[in-house]
């Protein structure tokens, strides 16, 4: 399963706190690319909620994409990501209600931090959500801070 800490490059966290910042005030979302607890890419997609500004849902057609992709050798969705533009990168109890309980990775971003989560049964937080460290590298190496 996963490992307690999730390896992020800083260039795709400054990516994806990029495109938080030039959507906010709405909620931006997507798809986490890889294994053995590190991400090697994403995709961003469409937020479908009713309410943007409140909620994400992420394009149903971009997620049977990918899970088909994935099933047929493609790279392999190790979570989502979404922001809080105005709030905690901690997880809403929206979010909680929302997750399955599949052991993927939740990344939220609010445009400048980030904090990652690991969604289970029994998680610690609303009964869904295990925080997991956030390891993230620069192109160097060399760990710097999320």
């Amino acid at each position: 399963m996963w490992a307690m800490t999730l390896v992020l490059s800083s260039a795709i966290l400054d990516d994806l706190q990029e495109l938080a910042r030039q959507a906010a005030p709405e909620e931006v979302c997507g798809l986490l690319f890889g294994d053995n607890g590190t991400v090697s890419g994403f995709l961003s997609t469409e937020n479908v909620a009713q309410d943007p500004l409140r909620h994400f849902e992420i394009d149903p057609a971009d997620l049977i994409a990918a899970e088909r992709a994935m099933r047929d050798g493609g790279p392999a969705i190790c979570g989502y990501y979404h922001s809080h533009p105005s709030g905690s990168v901690s997880p809403s109890k929206t979010d909680a209600e929302m997750a399955a309980s599949d052991g993927r990775i939740w990344l939220i971003i609010n445009g400048e931090e980030a904090a990652a989560w690991r969604a289970l049964a029994n998680g610690e937080i609303y009964g869904r959500f295990q925080p997991i460290t956030l390891d993230c590298h620069n192109t160097n190496g060399q760990t710097a801070d999320c």
